[in-house]
């Protein structure tokens, strides 16, 4: 039997199979690589939706408690006000209330007054003698020190001593009491003439000619929805007559076009005047926080 041998050369198998695993190697890099990208994009993605959807849910929650929030603030305006409403009308029945009571005790006194007064008279003219001595007799001999002091004193020593002290101390008061009128009347005096100078004008005005100071008001105000302004003037209605009044106002409406107008700012008194209003106000609390803001934003102008 014939031998053959074949001598088979194995390296550029080697060789290729070297490049293979090398590229093997080089896959196995990217897979590995691509592999932790998938895993950090899919970590991502998972985040992302956590966090929208964790969004979402307390945007929900939230919108249903503002809803709830909403729906129970009015509740408690409504009942604010229904409040406020029985307010009123339990001090309107209190007012009536009053007034009947003191219309109806006003009449009884009355009456009973009269009763007592026609019971006293009927009392008095059963035993008139009596009652007389017990009212006016009594009353004057009780007195008679201080009333007859002209009576020359027919007594003890004693009793001349302790009379002429009661004279003369009744006497003291008597002049006390006139002493303390005169000076309340002088200190009354001077108290109604500083008044007075100090209301008064200094220069004294002719009853015919001269300058008097009338204070007047002029505003200006839209009576309307349109932007047409009008204006009015208020004056006193005391010691001028309807001629004066109506030049005064004649006058004032020609001058009102110079009138220079500034922006002022508002007076601290005005504030605290405005808040109390607003504080005393019957209205709900978003009326009033509204009315404040307003007044806070407008803008006030003087001449």
């Amino acid at each position: 039997m014939a031998t053959f041998n074949f001598t088979v050369d194995t390296h550029p198998m080697a060789d290729k199979l070297h490049n293979v695993s090398r590229h093997v190697n080089g896959t196995t890099g990217a897979v590995v690589a691509m592999q932790t990208t998938v895993i950090a994009a899919e970590k991502k993605a998972a985040d992302h939706i956590c966090d929208n959807v964790n969004k979402g849910f307390y945007s929900l929650i939230r919108s249903q408690i503002s809803q709830k929030m909403a729906k129970l603030q009015s509740d408690v305006d409504s009942h604010v006000m229904q409040l406020v409403q029985q307010k009123q009308a339990l001090l309107s029945m209190k007012t009536r209330m009053q007034r009947d009571y003191n219309m109806i005790s006003s009449r009884y006194i009355k009456l009973f007054n009269g009763l007592n007064i026609n019971l006293k008279n009927r009392i008095f003219e059963l035993d008139k003698p009596t009652i007389n001595f017990a009212n006016r007799e009594v009353e004057k001999l009780t007195n008679r020190t201080k009333y007859l002091t002209a009576t020359t004193p027919i007594a003890q020593l004693e009793s001349i001593s302790m009379s002429q002290n009661i004279l003369a101390s009744n006497v003291k008061q008597k002049g006390l009491n006139v002493i303390n009128s005169m000076r309340s009347f002088i200190h009354e005096m001077n108290v109604q003439k500083i008044l007075t100078d100090q209301i008064l004008i200094e220069n004294s005005m002719d009853t015919n000619q001269g300058v008097a100071y009338i204070p007047i008001i002029v505003y200006e105000c839209n009576r309307d929805n349109t932007t047409n302004l009008s204006i009015d003037i208020e004056l006193s209605e005391n010691d001028l007559s309807s001629i004066a009044k109506s030049s005064i106002k004649n006058h004032a409406y020609s001058q009102f076009q110079n009138m220079n107008w500034s922006e002022n700012s508002t007076n601290q008194e005005i504030n605290s005047a405005f808040s109390k209003f607003v504080s005393a106000s019957s209205k709900s609390s978003r009326v009033n926080d509204m009315a404040i803001k307003l007044f806070q934003a407008s803008n006030y102008q003087s001449i």
